[in-house]
């Protein structure tokens, strides 16, 4: 649930489980029971509704909030945080209203947000202690030093202070770097209304891939099938649902995107063989 709200539902549909969840039509929200689930579909057992966005995300907000104990981060692997188990007990507000990191340009230009650092209460993830923290160095012409930057990219993402928070890191029209680090499976079932592409830096991906309409498997790209480092993939914009482990990701932004492939205008997949 704090993936869907952190995201505003995401871009497409989020399964909390193989029954419950929501497509985002960027406005409103479709709110769904066994609606891609074979066994509700079969006895026709599927339940849609359609609310305004901001009354789906006041009814999630006050949900988490009423689940989440003092101390416990449902953002956090489990590693990294309390229990979620037990009799209520406090909150944590701060954790359940984080927003992700989105740059406009690029993280540590001028009038964007800033670089990761110990003093801005952001220190190296315990997974990722052995990233080098150096910066590059950057001497721009008189009069373009807010035109001419870089930064250590592989220092920003170990100062993450949560597992799968992936952040906007640079964008360039309508492509969005969006760099993250994990270290379990996503807790949700996801399927994209755009292609994303992954660029794996570290360790390996691995998809359980189903059936949009089914929920049925459809394929699993792990275990001796999994990409490694350097390895590129792509998760379709509609028809399948994925769970992934370590990803980074190249997302397009183009708000055309989920009525074209609504309407069936453009295809989900590249080429047909």
């Amino acid at each position: 649930m704090i993936r869907d709200l952190a995201w505003s539902f995401f871009y497409g549909t989020v399964n909390f489980d193989n029954v419950f969840g929501t497509t985002n039509h960027y406005g409103n929200v479709d709110v769904f029971a066994g609606l891609y689930n074979s066994g509700y579909r079969k006895q026709n057992k599927q339940r849609v509704e359609n609310f305004k966005s901001e009354d789906v995300k006041a009814m999630f907000e006050a949900l988490l909030e009423d689940w989440t104990n003092e101390g416990f981060d449902p953002f956090a692997a489990p590693q990294e945080t309390g229990s979620a188990f037990g009799p209520k007990h406090g909150s944590n507000s701060k954790a359940i209203t984080r927003k992700r990191l989105t740059a406009k340009r690029m993280v540590g230009l001028k009038d964007d947000i800033p670089l990761r650092s110990d003093e801005a209460g952001n220190p190296i993830n315990r997974q990722l202690a052995d990233v080098p923290q150096d910066a590059p160095e950057v001497h721009a012409e008189p009069g373009f030093e807010n035109e001419v930057h870089a930064f250590n990219f592989f220092g920003y993402v170990s100062r993450s202070d949560v597992t799968w928070n992936p952040s906007v890191c640079a964008a360039v029209k309508d492509a969005l770097i969006c760099a993250t680090t994990e270290e379990y499976m996503l807790p949700v079932i996801h399927g994209n209304d755009r292609v994303e592409w992954f660029v794996q830096l570290s360790d390996e991906i691995q998809w359980d891939v189903s059936d949009r309409d089914t929920g049925e498997p459809r394929a699993r790209r792990g275990d001796e099938g999994g990409r490694r480092l350097g390895d590129a993939c792509r998760h379709p914009p509609s028809g399948l649902f994925a769970q992934a482990l370590n990803p980074a990701g190249v997302e397009n932004n183009d708000a055309q995107l989920p009525e074209l492939y609504a309407s069936k205008r453009l295809k989900s997949n590249p080429v047909d063989f």
